[in-house]
């Protein structure tokens, strides 16, 4: 699955395959459920071990500061087993941008479903 880099995004071009390749890994191993709330706005269930919440919200601090109109929100959801963490990802978007939302998430759905993105 193809994902169009916008113009806006101030990563240097030769770190972003490197970036992308970092959300591919967090959507195959944490991703559980994606969810289009809007076209602005896409929500992942996403589980895994303990430092997850950290991965998280570093790669969306990181993200955040080259691409400036993402807004990441993790809320963590209390769940049963105290060795795994489990979150909630809200990724909204600027109307400008639902195309690049739209492939993000897509590829978060596609990793959730087991096929490669």
């Amino acid at each position: 699955m193809s994902f169009v880099v916008p113009d806006s995004c101030t990563l240097p071009t030769a770190e972003q395959p490197l970036r992308l390749a970092e959300f591919d890994a967090l959507f195959a191993t944490a991703v559980r459920e994606v969810e289009t709330v809007s076209p602005t706005h896409a929500r992942m269930r996403l589980t895994g071990p303990a430092g997850l919440e950290a991965t998280v919200r570093d790669l969306a601090a990181r993200e955040t500061a080259c691409c400036s109109f993402f807004t990441f929100t993790a809320t963590p959801q209390t769940e049963g087993d105290p060795d795994r963490e489990v979150l909630v990802l809200d990724v909204q978007v600027p109307a400008a941008h639902t195309g690049v939302l739209a492939s993000l998430a897509g590829r978060a759905s596609a990793a959730a479903a087991g096929a490669t993105p």
